[in-house]
């Protein structure tokens, strides 16, 4: 689940999503201050908008919003106030985090694309990679699956020809980091950082 809010750019609206779904496959069902978008093809839901948000949900963040266990509450409550008696659920732990590069390898179809695995704590993701200094023993910042960009990108599962890919490696300019360089390539981290720790974005 991600949750945005924009006042000036958009309005007193809080636009929450819970997945992706192509705009002909989106339909609305208003009921008074929320609106739920269904995904037609699975009869999903596939997020809700809540306008008049500041009545109902107090936030001065620009952009993504970052949830807790108390914000998830009032959003229910919100969502019941007006009609919709379905409970959103939210995972929040970590989405950017220390991960350790244990191997990689030639993407079979693409000749600057590698196939990392990648550890994260207590999992191991496959994630694709085009830095051109990417390498195997590397600790870096990786983007898991869920994390909301500073750019506003949300990070899915994908398939990047053919090969599945889990989260993102990061550099430092896609992590809108103080004094990044501007020349490509991931971040790479000191060797004192333990893999599935959290890593700041400030």
């Amino acid at each position: 689940m991600n949750v945005f809010y924009n006042r000036n750019g958009i309005g007193d609206v809080l636009l929450i999503t819970l997945a992706s779904v192509p705009a002909d496959a989106r339909s609305f069902e208003r009921k008074n201050d929320a609106a739920k978008i269904i995904n037609t093809e699975t009869g999903e839901t596939a997020g809700y908008n809540l306008f008049n948000a500041s009545a109902y949900f107090q936030t001065e963040e620009i952009g993504p919003v970052e949830m807790n266990a108390e914000k998830l509450a009032l959003l229910n409550e919100a969502l019941r106030k007006n009609g919709f008696p379905e409970e959103l659920t939210a995972d929040f732990s970590p989405k950017f985090v220390v991960g350790y590069i244990e191997s990689k390898e030639k993407h079979p179809n693409a000749d600057k694309l590698n196939i990392c695995q990648v550890q994260v704590g207590e999992e191991k993701l496959q994630i694709v990679c085009g830095a051109p200094n990417v390498d195997k023993g590397q600790k870096v910042v990786v983007a898991k699956v869920g994390a909301v960009m500073p750019g506003g990108m949300v990070i899915k599962d994908a398939e990047l020809r053919g090969v599945p890919s889990s989260g993102m490696i990061c550099s430092a300019k896609e992590l809108n980091l103080k004094d990044a360089p501007q020349e490509k390539g991931i971040l790479v981290l000191e060797d004192s950082y333990e893999a599935g720790e959290p890593f700041p974005l400030s």
